[in-house]
């Protein structure tokens, strides 16, 4: 059997820095790895995951210089969405606030073109990213594909889908939500959410933000569930995507896969996990339709985690190739 790749060791990061873009946020970027080497910018998912050190792992070090940067009001940008809730704050957190801050971001690091990585969420905002500014990408890395369609949404946050298949997670992510709102469990959780009453929204945060977590994997992992029903990480995660999902990401209705054929010149490498109960692999198989030049791994024994040993082997392998491209 060939062995799987794994994460590369830890490094730190040489450049940090809180960056404003504009309307009272400040967005946390850093960089680490090769100063000289190809520039990659690493999107987290979500949205409102933040970055992590595992993320510079993804990279070889000696061939890759790492950007890594907290979306609006995630991780350690500011202000935190588990601070505010003054709508004038979240109104200038859209999808297309986060594409002019990526321009921001690479225009003040001095790069002029990047390869653009990103999963869940992540592949989102590669998608959008990519779209608007296809001269700026050498080339993209998609996993976990998601887009924002009304039916992936449902499937993932409204009644009839993934109860069927974890009914006991189901039971728990229901459970703040008055009955007679179970219909509509997106909008009803943003009232809750958006609750300026600590013993309103926490709860409501800690069940939103566990649920996803209970599904991302294959196999249930308690460490990282316990770190993301922590009280102010999952009010500002919980928070953040749910902002983002009323609203349908602030695109159009299956916007990102009609505009995908334009991206046609740019290498790209779709990974996805055949049992991805989050993002399932309809949206993947829908985006490949779209790209046919571009790789489509399916990872037939991962769920949805870049952690997950097929999905991290494969992205790895996939960073490794690339870091041969031009730059």
């Amino acid at each position: 059997m060939t062995e799987l790749r794994t994460l590369y060791p830890e490094i730190q990061a040489y450049d940090t820095v809180l960056l404003p873009v504009g309307d009272g946020h400040e967005v946390y970027v850093e960089q680490s790895g090769n100063p000289d080497g190809v520039p990659v910018v690493f999107l987290h998912g979500g949205p409102g995951a933040g970055t992590s050190a595992k993320h510079r792992r993804l990279f070889d070090p000696e061939r890759y210089r790492i950007v890594l940067f907290d979306q609006r009001m995630a991780g350690r940008s500011r202000p935190h969405a588990s601070t505010t809730v003054d709508p004038r704050v979240w109104a200038t957190n859209t999808t297309w606030h986060l594409v002019a801050d990526m321009e921001l971001i690479r225009q003040h690091i001095g790069i002029e073109r990047w390869q653009v990585f990103g999963g869940s969420w992540g592949s989102t905002l590669a998608l959008a990213y990519a779209e608007a500014h296809p001269d700026r990408v050498t080339a993209l890395v998609l996993r976990g594909i998601f887009t924002l369609r009304t039916s992936e949404l449902a499937w993932m946050y409204e009644r009839g889908h993934l109860e069927h298949v974890y009914p006991d997670h189901w039971a728990a992510f229901v459970t703040p939500v008055d009955p007679a709102r179970r219909h509509e469990m997106q909008a009803a959780y943003h009232d809750l959410l958006f609750d300026p009453d600590p013993a309103v929204h926490e709860p409501a945060a800690q069940a939103w933000s566990e649920w996803e977590a209970r599904i991302i994997t294959v196999l249930p992992d308690e460490e990282e569930i316990s770190r993301t029903v922590e009280p102010r990480h999952a009010v500002a995660f919980a928070r953040i995507e749910n902002h983002y999902f009323v609203h349908g990401g602030f695109l159009r209705e299956g916007q990102l896969l009609a505009d995908a054929p334009s991206l046609a010149p740019i290498p790209a490498v779709i990974v996805q996990g055949r049992l991805d109960m989050c993002t399932p692999a309809r949206t993947a198989f829908d985006l490949a339709a779209r790209l046919p030049d571009a790789e489509f791994v399916v990872v037939p024994d991962a769920g949805h985690a870049f952690s997950e040993p097929g999905i991290l082997d494969a992205l790895i392998r996939t960073t490794n190739r690339l870091a041969g491209l031009p730059h």
